[in-house]
């Protein structure tokens, strides 16, 4: 409130001795200001709470986080024995496999995590495993590309086959019972708790799930990851009390005259 009003309503005051015509007066200025000010602490609550319920995070996996994905190769009807834990170990890749048919995706750096996180980007951190939109390549074994006759010995031997793509986003209902087809592997982005099968499969063939053992050890490694962060207790410092020491109380004897 300016200096210059507070000294007008003063004199105002003074001039009308307190009376009646003063004091019916409403102090707009001052309600408005104190409804302004109100106004104002409700809409800071409102934000607040709402950055509170709706964080601003970047794509996820971050750096730090570890998520699973149950993972299948498939050949013709033939499901291939789950990838050998990767050979390039020794590096570090932020995505990788160890040998039990399950993604980890545990990036260390920026180039696996967020939107990096693909399965395109677990095949290049794999030594000698190929996959394309056309082509796959098992490391050991000669390539399978589309058009080409899927190998003897197999359940679809003889056919044309091409490569294909199928993921269930969930090892649990409903997510199990809605997967997804594709043939790029670029544009499978990886998720905690994914089902992944690669194959190389006829026109109209079908891809099954990963092992019942790999989801086993991708559901077991999940729960580890969320059991192994263990939050520092605080310790409490004793105040000691203070004693209290109880004045006897002391009577006085008045003598009757």
């Amino acid at each position: 409130m300016a200096r210059g009003d507070s000294g007008k309503w003063v004199a105002r005051a003074a001039a009308t001795g307190g009376g009646r015509s003063y004091r019916g007066q409403m102090p707009l200025k001052w309600y408005g200001s104190l409804a302004l000010i109100v106004l104002i602490g409700i809409v800071s609550i409102v934000y607040s709470r709402y950055e509170a319920q709706h964080p601003v995070t970047g794509p996820q996996p971050t750096v730090g986080q570890h998520w699973y994905a149950a993972f299948a190769v498939d050949v013709c009807g033939n499901v291939q024995p789950d990838l050998p834990v990767n050979s390039n170990s020794a590096s570090n890749p932020g995505i990788h496999t160890d040998g039990d048919g399950v993604i980890r995706i545990e990036p260390t750096r920026a180039a696996d995590a967020g939107n990096n996180a693909t399965l395109s980007r677990f095949v290049t951190d794999y030594p000698k495993f190929k996959l394309t939109s056309t082509s796959l390549t098992i490391p050991g074994e000669t390539a399978h590309r589309n058009g080409e006759k899927c190998p003897g010995q197999t359940p679809d031997a003889g056919k044309s086959g091409h490569v294909l793509i199928k993921v269930w986003p969930s090892s649990q209902a409903p997510g199990v019972n809605n997967p997804t087809t594709t043939t790029d592997p670029t544009s499978v982005k990886l998720a905690d708790g994914q089902l992944i099968t690669v194959g190389f499969v006829p026109t109209g063939g079908s891809l099954p799930k990963p092992a019942p053992a790999a989801i086993a050890a991708m559901l077991q490694a999940s729960s580890q990851a969320g059991t192994t962060t263990t939050v520092p207790t605080l310790s409490t410092t004793t105040v000691p009390t203070l004693s209290t020491t109880t004045t006897p109380q002391t009577t006085s004897t008045t003598k009757a005259k």
